[in-house]
């Protein structure tokens, strides 16, 4: 009889499940005449690529784009649809000047977002003093759209034998003086990335790698290769143009000699798929389920339809044994206990106690009739006609064995810390204990371990002792690190930060560290950036804590940058906090200021009129009589009010006077008392003549 496995993540992946849902929204909504039409294949796989033609979605290339737009109308509108490969940004441009240009002609970019940062990355890398290196497939559309972003020197190598050859044929002279950015395919195996970043590595002293391969990619590739080897027969389901799916075919064909690859149902006919055994089933990201499910339903009907009636009959009375983990089929619930039919004699019964540890959990309120149960065998009584199970005791093997394969797959696992004990702390993964020592927990040397205590983290399994006296069942200890996981998500927002990094972002952000010459500021993602003294403020200042202290928010923004060195040049002070533009805006020649006298030279005083701006009161400019020295009159720290006589903006120089403020407080006195001398005459002459 034939036991068929399908891996977990067989089919449409996140970014094709994305395309496929959107066109499906726009097959429903579309307009009484509208065209609807992909630019190149969709995804790749014919089978689901003529269904959509039969749906009236028809596939296009770059030639064809100003005919179509230039033909859409009100009557007959066109939309197109990027293909989840991605498209050369010369392509994109002409899509959106379209666009554009024709109110009825419309795009919609379906493309992968990991194949559109690695658009990002490519774009946002070029530069005269870096050359680019593609790991992946030259003819592939994504390798082609993803290198069309760099400008400058580049390369496309689909393997670390062809990376050999490229490095050999390379001018040395030339290329090693440049700076090297790698980035890879996203369906690239990564074994093979790890060894074009070790070739590299030797070469180069300052590469600089983006790893850009989809963990959907790499997560299906893992279960190819686990599942090949446990199965007799592979079946790989995908596209023959898919590059995802070829590479499956050949992790799978390494463990598994008996790996037929198909693109559909129609295709198992013929093949020498053996009748019983283990069959493994994995598809590739551009296959629908559909797909999936009409084969396993072919071979299964085929199965049936060669299987013996009495062998069928016998196999459906198995018999159960201590020990056996069997699967079953809820038939009656209570909060008391499960009752399962688990196809034996025997009814499969299954205590609370031996499902939850925990008191309030209801077993009405998680299960239902119907549900489907592996539970391991603990007792049978034929007698009795029932046999006993135990539910906690399949999680917590199943638990065990996923949580120890995480180790050679690096995946990170959801954890609860549940105790702060010697030397560390130990968190539960789904009821498997986790020890993780205090040098993985993220915390600092010799810091408060208990502020992880009952908090929910994220770690990585590192290492399986056996033998080890915890009290895990054989003697098994697995050490976790939480830091780990913290370093890679650091690296991960760091590089995300360096990809995005522009000159005249501006970041808020706090004063990490001051030095003589600077202040350190923490932008985030765990870049710290630098504002030199003469960009803090428009004075001169012997040091940063004269401005700012450690702690300190301030809005600063990016001068400058150098991605292979770490270095980001600050800007702090702005145009309109300069003093000189802060004067200019608010005073004028002729205005009166109220100044203090901060210096005194033997030719006149400095006077201050705003902060970082100072005006002169020539000697000759302060009293209405000649003095000897301004100290005659003035005395520093003295505030007094000047009049502003001129302003010299090329040379940023002001000239006050108090003489001009007192001969026009003079000339007001006089003007007052002649006026009123007149008065009096006027008075006298009247009085004369009466």
């Amino acid at each position: 009889m034939r036991d068929i496995t399908v891996a977990p993540h067989a089919g449409f992946c996140a970014g094709v499940r994305r395309a496929a849902e959107s066109l499906e929204q726009k097959l429903a909504s579309a307009k009484k005449g509208e065209r609807i039409f992909t630019l190149g294949k969709l995804i790749h796989n014919d089978v689901y690529v003529k269904d959509l033609e039969r749906r009236g979605v028809h596939v296009t290339d770059e030639s064809e784009l100003e005919l179509l737009a230039s033909s859409a109308s009100p009557d007959s509108p066109v939309t197109v649809f990027i293909r989840t490969h991605g498209i050369p940004r010369e392509t994109e441009e002409e899509l959106s000047a379209l666009a554009s240009e024709y109110k009825d002609f419309h795009y919609e970019d379906c493309t992968c977002p990991f194949v559109k940062r690695l658009h990002k990355i490519a774009g946002s890398s070029s530069s005269p003093d870096r050359f680019f290196i593609l790991i992946g497939a030259p003819d592939h559309p994504e390798c082609i759209g993803a290198v069309s972003w760099f400008d400058g020197e580049k390369y496309t190598v689909p393997d670390a034998e062809d990376l050999d050859r490229l490095l050999s044929e390379l001018d040395a002279g030339k290329t090693h003086k440049k700076v090297p950015v790698i980035a890879a395919q996203t369906t690239q195996k990564p074994s093979q990335w790890l060894k074009c970043k070790e070739k590299i590595e030797k070469l180069y002293t300052n590469p600089v790698f983006f790893d850009t391969i989809c963990n959907a990619t790499e997560e299906r590739q893992k279960e190819a290769e686990c599942l090949s080897q446990s199965c007799d027969t592979m079946i790989v389901i995908g596209g023959s143009d898919s590059s995802n799916t070829a590479k499956l075919f050949f992790i799978c064909k390494q463990h598994c000699k008996n790996t037929f690859r198909i693109g559909d149902a129609s295709e198992l006919s013929g093949l020498p798929i053996p009748s019983d055994g283990k069959t493994g089933i994995v598809a590739g990201a551009s296959t629908p389920e559909y797909i999936i499910q009409e084969v396993i339903k072919t071979m299964s009907e085929n199965e049936i339809k060669a299987e013996n009636f009495e062998e069928m009959l016998e196999s459906s009375l198995k018999t159960l044994n201590t020990g056996d983990t069997v699967t079953g089929y809820v038939t009656n619930v209570t909060d008391a206990e499960l009752q399962l039919d688990v196809g034996a004699k025997v009814t499969g019964i299954i205590k609370a106690e031996q499902i939850s540890d925990d008191p309030s959990f209801k077993l009405s309120e998680n299960f239902k009739v119907g549900d489907e149960i592996d539970a391991f065998v603990i007792r049978v009584s034929d007698i009795e006609g029932v046999a006993e199970l135990s539910k906690k005791r399949v999680d917590s093997d199943r638990n065990v064995k996923n949580v120890i394969a995480a180790r050679d797959t690096g995946d990170v696992l959801d954890a609860k810390v549940i105790e702060v004990v010697k030397g560390g702390v130990v968190a539960s993964v789904g009821g498997v204990r986790v020890f993780v020592p205090a040098s993985q927990t993220g915390v600092a040397k010799d810091g408060d371990l208990s502020v992880l205590d009952k908090k929910n983290v994220k770690l990585k399994v590192i290492e399986v002792r056996e033998g080890g006296r915890d009290g895990q069942r054989g003697g098994r200890k697995i050490i976790g690190s939480i830091k780990a996981v913290l370093r890679e998500e650091r690296r991960e927002k760091e590089a995300e930060f360096w990809s995005n990094l522009a000159v005249g972002q501006y970041y808020t952000g706090k004063v990490k560290s001051l030095t003589s010459y600077g202040a350190f500021v923490d932008l985030g993602a765990g870049v710290d950036g630098m504002v030199h003294s003469t960009e803090l403020s428009w004075k001169h200042i012997k040091n940063p804590a004269e401005v700012v202290s450690v702690g300190e928010e301030l809005t600063v923004f990016v001068k400058s940058f150098d991605p292979e060195k770490k270095r980001i040049s600050l800007g702090y002070k702005t145009e309109e906090t300069n003093p000189w533009y802060i004067f200019t805006h608010n005073f004028a020649v002729g205005d009166t200021a109220s100044v203090k006298i901060v210096n005194m030279m033997p030719f006149g005083a400095f006077a201050e009129i705003v902060d970082g701006v100072d005006g002169l009161i020539h000697i000759s400019q302060i009293a209405q009589k000649r003095i000897a020295q301004p100290s005659d009159v003035l005395q520093l720290g003295q505030v007094v009010d000047a009049k502003i006589i001129d302003i010299d903006n090329e040379k940023q120089k002001v000239s006050l006077s108090i003489r001009a403020l007192l001969d026009e407080a003079d000339a007001a006195q006089a003007a007052v008392e002649e006026t009123a001398e007149e008065a009096v005459e006027e008075v006298v002459e009247n009085t004369t003549a009466e």
